[in-house]
């Protein structure tokens, strides 16, 4: 039954479209698909292993679903509260564009930039990465880092589902978010097509997903989980994983990916996640405990 139903739930997301299913039959029956595998396999690291890629695989459907009607979701996106918002965190200009204009004025790309793009893309592993470093390194707090870490990115698809808001380069392509007439430019596709050349579409294809998914910033939001959770485990890697979430959080704002409130935003999600794991700890083990004596059972030998 698990083996089924782990197909099914796999394939729901990638046949959506031919069987014109509606997205919650289809992200209820997607979500099955961690707790299954974790059925199926018997307890060992190649089953955690498979369930964190089936959690992200089930995130990923969820963040670029919306998208599938570009249209209708550019009718439901919200543009001009985080326009408003950061115009009074910078005192009447965006913080963005006084940014870029004091240090990219002349389309030139420095050193330091490519670094702050090269932290952008980086953060695709970072989390990941993150969850590795503690199943090596520190076992007795990876599944609790694990849960909070997904508790992050699931939490935030939720918030791109209920109110999908635009980021700074998208506002700007709307002509409403220019400072007279410095508008924000995306400084991250402007280096990615110049170094990826050939590859950088399709690279984007895959990576881009929903355009419309700023509020909160999932990408500061697990960063500043990963570096709390790190800190935890090793002050020296709490230093790394703090010093990678501060420089990742300026390049976001500097290269026109997020505005300022999208990471107080994502700041204020990993914080609540930690502020709610007292409560949910206990329903959250015992769902645990009950999918472990669903797999002991599947597993165990049988006798005639």
């Amino acid at each position: 039954m698990a083996a089924a139903v782990l197909i099914g739930a796999v394939a729901l997301p990638v046949m959506r479209r031919r069987l014109r299913l509606r997205p919650a039959p289809v992200l209820a029956g997607a979500a099955l698909a961690p707790a299954s595998a974790a059925i199926l396999w018997p307890r060992a690291r190649v089953r955690v292993a498979v369930v964190c890629m089936l959690q992200m695989y089930v995130y990923l459907a969820a963040y670029k679903m919306p998208n599938d009607d570009a249209a209708a979701l550019e009718e439901r996106v919200h543009v001009d509260y985080p326009v408003l918002a950061d115009r009074l965190i910078g005192f009447g200009e965006l913080p963005t564009v006084r940014l870029q204009r004091a240090l990219h004025p002349d389309g030139y790309f420095r050193s330091y930039e490519k670094v702050l793009v090269w932290a952008h893309w980086v953060w695709f592993a970072t989390p990941h990465a993150t969850l590795a470093y503690l199943a090596v390194w520190d076992r007795a707090r990876f599944a609790r880092a694990a849960v909070l870490t997904y508790a992050v990115f699931d939490l935030g698809v939720i918030a791109y589902w209920v109110a999908p808001t635009a980021p700074p380069w998208y506002a700007a392509t709307k002509g409403r978010a220019g400072a007279g007439a410095v508008p924000v430019r995306r400084l991250m596709v402007e280096y990615g097509e110049n170094f990826w050349r050939n590859g950088w579409a399709p690279l984007y294809s895959v990576l881009g997903g929903n355009p419309l998914a700023a509020m909160p910033s999932l990408h500061f939001a697990t960063s500043a989980m990963a570096a709390s959770l790190l800190a935890e485990s090793d002050p020296l890697a709490g230093i790394v994983g703090t010093g990678y979430a501060a420089v990742l959080g300026f390049a976001l704002v500097y290269l026109g990916e997020h505005y300022v409130v999208d990471l107080l935003g994502g700041l204020a999600l990993t914080l609540a996640v930690r502020r709610a794991e007292r409560v949910a700890a206990r329903p959250v083990r015992a769902i645990g405990a009950a999918i472990e004596r669903l797999g002991r059972f599947a597993n165990e030998p049988r006798t005639a």
